[in-house]
């Protein structure tokens, strides 16, 4: 919002050099970083929650996660955005519908999936997830669906086929897919449902919504997890210390540095980061000794560049500081 009042302002623009482009050049810098750190953390949740799910199960883990990131979202959302909270209470079928496909369907979903299959190929399939967003707009918002972006989402499509089958797509139609595949691939549909309800949504402040959404997801599972066997809490220290991390770094700090930096770029350029949770997730599981096949790296190759060719308008438009 500052970056579009001092636009409008009549003072003439500042030289190259001077304290305050300096300035805006720090900030952006900054804002960089944010996003870095926002997708490393949340690359962290895939190879961090791939360890946690043998040790806690997903439902538990679900639940402790945001049990525990729910007060520090609440008093950042607080402090930060200073919500109008009976504006936030009207829009509570919004949230619960968010709350049950984003915080609660899509962790259930890729945490169920770590049991079966790594982290590398969870990412590598959650990586077309643009794509079919895009897709989705179309059908259900009437977005404008051009040529090229039905080209990236089929190319995207073979990425995750490749992925899915090891390099032989063909084995797919006598062996099928695997149980982790299916289940990440059914996150990837619910997170989409996710997107497409969070567009048609009342806008609230993003932080608060992740806090209330946090809210709803603790108060709906706490009697499903009861009722199917009690809470799991972790048993060892690596345990502990992989909920905390998954708790306090993807659960928090992603969403804080995450809205943070797009207060200073714009959206779409922003959503380019998002493909590095990916990359990260390799090279974090590749530091912890995790062997991969050409087929993961050509087919996740091939699924990054099919969501970079479907949002390649997004990437051309021009937008105005502070959009």
């Amino acid at each position: 919002m500052d970056s579009v009042e001092q636009g409008l302002t009549s003072q003439p623009p500042q030289e190259a050099g001077t304290p305050g482009r300096r300035a805006q050049g720090r900030r952006r810098v900054i804002a960089l970083l944010s996003l870095l750190g926002a997708t490393l953390f949340w690359a962290g949740n895939y190879v961090v929650g791939a360890g946690a799910v043998h040790s806690i199960d997903p439902l538990s883990l679900v639940f402790l996660r945001w049990a525990i990131a729910l007060v520090p979202l609440l008093l950042i959302a607080q402090l930060v955005e200073k919500p109008c909270w009976r504006s936030v209470a009207a829009a509570w079928p919004w949230l619960l519908a968010l709350s049950v496909c984003g915080l609660l369907g899509y962790n259930l979903l890729l945490y169920f999936a770590l049991e079966h299959t790594d982290a590398f190929n969870a990412s590598l399939i959650n990586a077309f997830n643009p794509a079919l967003i895009t897709l989705a707009a179309a059908v259900f918002l009437r977005e404008r669906l051009t040529p090229m972006a039905v080209a990236g989402v089929l190319m995207a499509l073979a990425g995750v086929l490749i992925v899915i089958s090891g390099g032989n797509v063909g084995r797919l139609a006598t062996a099928g897919f695997g149980t982790g595949e299916v289940l990440m691939v059914g996150a990837v549909v619910v997170w989409t449902a996710y997107t497409v309800i969070g567009r048609l949504a009342p806008r609230i402040p993003p932080i608060t919504a992740t806090a209330v959404q946090a809210a709803v997801a603790v108060a709906l599972l706490a009697p499903v997890r009861f009722a199917t066997g009690g809470l799991a809490f972790p048993g060892t220290g690596s345990a502990l210390a992989s909920l905390l991390f998954i708790a306090i770094f993807p659960s928090v700090l992603s969403y804080v540095l995450w809205n943070r930096a797009l207060t200073v770029l714009p959206a779409a350029g922003a959503g380019v980061f998002l493909n590095l949770i990916t990359v990260f997730t390799a090279v974090l599981t590749i530091l912890a000794g995790q062997v991969h096949t050409a087929a993961q790296f050509v087919g996740g190759a091939i699924v990054v560049g099919g969501v970079i060719v479907t949002n390649a308008r997004a990437f051309r438009r021009k937008h105005p500081a502070g959009a």
